[in-house]
């Protein structure tokens, strides 16, 4: 197993390359692009940010500056509020990471359930009832739901969202309760759609299996043929979606950040665009998904083999 993660790794490096290099200049060139056109005169202060910070050096040695720097961890100072960017993310960061882990388990964990409920009564109303909870899960947009839902709040509760942000170990209550409500719009949304209709395909597809009918013949109960044979042998699509929503649901939070007030990456990240302030922050945010996705997959790779005993990992490579 070792030997295949770190390849893995290594194969990462130039991916990792790729992505930050091709962010960087098309954030570069689109922006100066932009800038161009609009003389500072006017009193634009991304303008000025622009031409005093951006436009001094070409955009192939402010990459290679920034890269040097980001390999030896130092991120560079953010040009707009002259602080070191990893400072910013080391405060911003933790809320975005407890926000996305609570939205996807929430998420997962309903959406295996519904799918296992929808897969074992197929055409039934509870399966129609489920799908159509998934189908308006995935229709609905995380910022419409968001401001229902704290509208909703406001008016039969008088609750409102706490600014700042509240940290799990000062107060693990106060932050809970402040990140709850977030946590579940997302996760109700794309994250639990997704599952759900997933389990639901997979379950439905192992348990026409022949093992399963030769289970059934043997007189095996319904629920060890389902959680032990069937759900085991569904969970590879399964662990493979979500594994790929665990990313997203990081980089995902922009708009729910802005609808609940929440200073994680997202708003961060919407910030230093308002302001210009791109030179340093929107290249390390994507240059963190980028690590997120690398890492996400090559651990849902190596969860292949627990799943699934007839994975072995041979010579670097899955057998």
């Amino acid at each position: 197993m070792w030997p295949y993660i770190i390849r893995r790794l290594l194969l990462a490096i130039p991916t990792l390359l790729g992505v930050t290099m091709v962010s960087y200049f098309l954030i570069h060139v689109g922006i100066g692009y932009l800038w161009s056109g609009i003389p500072c005169r006017q009193g634009f202060p991304d303008c000025m940010l622009w031409e005093a910070v951006y436009a001094s050096d070409p955009v192939q040695i402010r990459y290679l500056n920034w890269l040097s720097g980001a390999l030896m961890l130092n991120l560079g100072e953010s040009a707009f509020w002259n602080v070191d960017v990893g400072q910013l993310l080391a405060r911003k960061l933790p809320l975005s990471l407890q926000l996305g882990s609570m939205a996807l388990i929430i998420g997962s964990t309903l959406g295996v359930a519904g799918g296992i409920v929808a897969a074992l009564k197929p055409d039934k109303l509870a399966d129609t009832i489920v799908r159509g909870t998934a189908v308006l899960g995935l229709s609905l947009p995380t910022f419409f739901t968001g401001m229902l839902l704290i509208i909703f709040l406001v008016r039969a509760f008088g609750w409102s969202p706490a600014t700042g942000y509240i940290p799990l170990m000062e107060n693990p209550v106060g932050n809970l309760s402040q990140l709850i409500w977030p946590a579940l719009v997302v996760g109700l949304g794309t994250i639990m759609g997704t599952v759900l209709r997933i389990t639901r395909a997979s379950l439905m597809e192992a348990m026409a299996s022949d093992y399963i009918r030769l289970a059934r013949s043997k007189g095996m109960s319904e629920r060890i043929i389902v959680m032990r044979h069937a759900l085991p042998n569904a969970m590879i699509p399964i662990a493979t979606v979500i594994g790929n929503l665990a990313p997203i649901t990081l980089t995902g939070l922009i708009l729910i950040e802005q609808v609940f007030g929440l200073p994680g990456v997202g708003r961060l990240l919407v910030d230093s665009i308002y302001v210009g302030d791109y030179t340093t922050l929107v290249p390390t945010v994507i240059a963190l998904s980028g690590i997120a996705v690398v890492l996400v997959n090559l651990f849902v790779d190596v969860l292949y083999a627990r799943l699934d005993p007839r994975i072995r990992f041979q010579g670097g490579h899955i057998a």
